[in-house]
C-alpha cells in the first residue's frame, strides 16, 4: 500500500475553498483506495503556510501511476495549479509486519527488514 500525500499553499486566501473543491475532483478517479482532502488545522507552532492537505492510498506503484495518468488528474491540475503557491508531494510504502507473529517489519522496496523493539521490551531494548 502507498500512502500519497500533497501540500498546497494558495497564492490568495478567499481561493482556500476553490482549490479544496477542485481537489476534491480527484477523489472521483477510481485508482485510489482511499482518498481525502482537508483543510490544514493551522495548529503548528513553526509553520503555517499549508492550506490544504489531499491524502490517499494505491495499492501499488501502478495504480498510483494509473491515478496520475487519469484525464481528470490533467484537469484538475489546470484548474488548481494556477492558485497554488507551493506544492509539496511525498508518497510512501505503508510499512507492515512480515507475517503474524513476526518481529520483523517490512517495507515494499527497502533495503532490508529490521527487528521491532519496543521500549522496556519486546526484543530486550535498551532505551536509556
Amino acid at each position: 500500500m502507498i500512502r500519497h500525500i500533497v501540500f498546497f499553499s494558495v497564492r490568495h486566501k478567499e481561493d482556500v475553498e476553490t482549490v479544496r473543491s477542485g481537489l476534491q475532483e480527484l477523489g472521483k478517479i477510481p485508482h485510489s483506495k482511499h482518498f481525502e482532502v482537508t483543510l490544514n488545522t493551522k495548529v503548528d507552532l513553526f509553520s503555517n503556510a499549508i492550506d490544504v492537505v489531499v491524502y490517499a492510498e494505491f495499492e501499488d506503484d501502478a495504480a498510483l501511476a494509473a491515478y496520475k495518468a487519469h484525464p481528470l488528474y490533467s484537469e484538475t491540475t489546470s484548474r488548481v495549479k494556477p492558485l497554488r503557491e507551493l506544492r509539496y508531494s511525498a508518497s510512501a510504502w505503508r510499512w507492515r509486519k512480515s507475517r503474524p507473529g513476526e518481529g520483523q517489519t517490512t517495507c515494499p522496496g527497502a533495503l532490508a527488514s529490521f527487528p521491532v523493539i519496543s521500549p522496556g521490551g519486546g526484543n530486550g531494548g535498551n532505551w536509556n
